[in-house]
């Protein structure tokens, strides 16, 4: 059997806008995160997910109503969510007996799961409880991370870029310096993850460089990791992958030493030394004997001289 597709064209200038968002581009956009309730979510989890909204915001979609689902058992309703909405990231918050306070990160890779990992409320401190000046909305973040485990656990290791994916919203080419002041803060040990958020404070200090202090600003978590749905190497290696438009053409007879300076190499043919322009001046001038014994070639202008 035959079967012929055909491709029905865009109808109104809406829509055609709409598929030209979704192609793929040499530059993607900022990643958005979808924010999902799930079915028996109690008050701790829905002011996490609210919090962590209005960190991410506006490059985040809060999902309202309740959905049942259990995302290591079953990922399609998660793939149709990032796909109507067009989300690549995702986090999903329940609660039950078995699995208190429980939070699922995860990220997506052509609208299927790629990473995702489970955590455990442990300690939670909201925004509303700390009376403190917030930062603006959009306001792009600057992430730390302390720890050994970031560094030697593949586990963490991934939990890391997970974070980084989901917090870095979007990439500028200039930076202010009053721009930079909000940083989200992590640290991993004892098996723990502690998540800060911080307000920066430029203070006098007597010169051009200003005294920085670090002010709470919340939300504040313990986490406890518990589940991981981890990629295989070589589909993590195809997620990764950059277009050949995008990556740095290598520079031919172009060196670095180890201190930045920069050295280039380039190739010429063989000169005739005779025939180069000098100075003109009349102590450079040849006389008429040189330039004659020169002609005959018989001997050289020095010995000329002497003769």
């Amino acid at each position: 059997l035959l079967f012929i597709y055909h491709y029905r064209k865009p109808k109104t200038k809406r829509a055609k806008r709409f598929l030209e968002k979704r192609e793929p581009k040499l530059t993607e956009n900022t990643k958005n995160a979808m924010l999902i309730k799930g079915g028996n979510a109690n008050s701790t989890v829905t002011d996490v997910l609210k919090d962590i909204y209005a960190v991410k915001k506006p490059f985040a979609m809060l999902f309202k109503k309740k959905n049942i689902t259990r995302p290591f058992e079953d990922q399609t309703s998660l793939e149709f969510f990032s796909k109507k909405s067009d989300c690549s990231l995702f986090l999903f918050g329940s609660h039950n007996k078995k699995r208190p306070n429980n939070l699922i990160i995860g990220r997506m890779f052509d609208y299927h799961v790629l990473d995702m990992i489970e955590l455990g409320i442990e300690k939670f401190v909201s925004l509303k409880d700390i009376k403190n000046s917030k930062c603006p909305e959009g306001t792009k973040p600057m992430l730390i991370f302390a720890g050994d485990l970031f560094d030697l656990s593949e586990e963490y290791r991934r939990l890391k870029s997970l974070l980084i994916d989901f917090f870095r919203g979007p990439t500028v080419s200039n930076i202010r310096l009053a721009g930079l002041e909000h940083v989200l803060h992590f640290t991993a040990v004892d098996g723990k993850i502690y998540m800060r958020s911080y307000k920066v404070l430029l203070k006098k200090s007597g010169c051009k460089i200003p005294r920085i202090e670090l002010e709470d600003i919340g939300p504040s978590l313990d986490l406890v990791m518990r589940r991981t749905h981890l990629a295989s190497d070589d589909l993590y290696k195809l997620s990764l992958k950059q277009p050949k438009a995008l990556k740095p053409k290598k520079k031919k007879n172009i060196s670095r030493d180890a201190f930045g300076t920069t050295y280039g190499r380039i190739h010429m043919q063989k000169q005739d030394l005779s025939k180069l322009q000098t100075r003109k001046m009349k102590g450079l001038k040849k006389r008429a004997a040189e330039k004659s014994v020169e002609e005959d070639g018989a001997i050289s202008p020095k010995k000329a001289k002497s003769s």
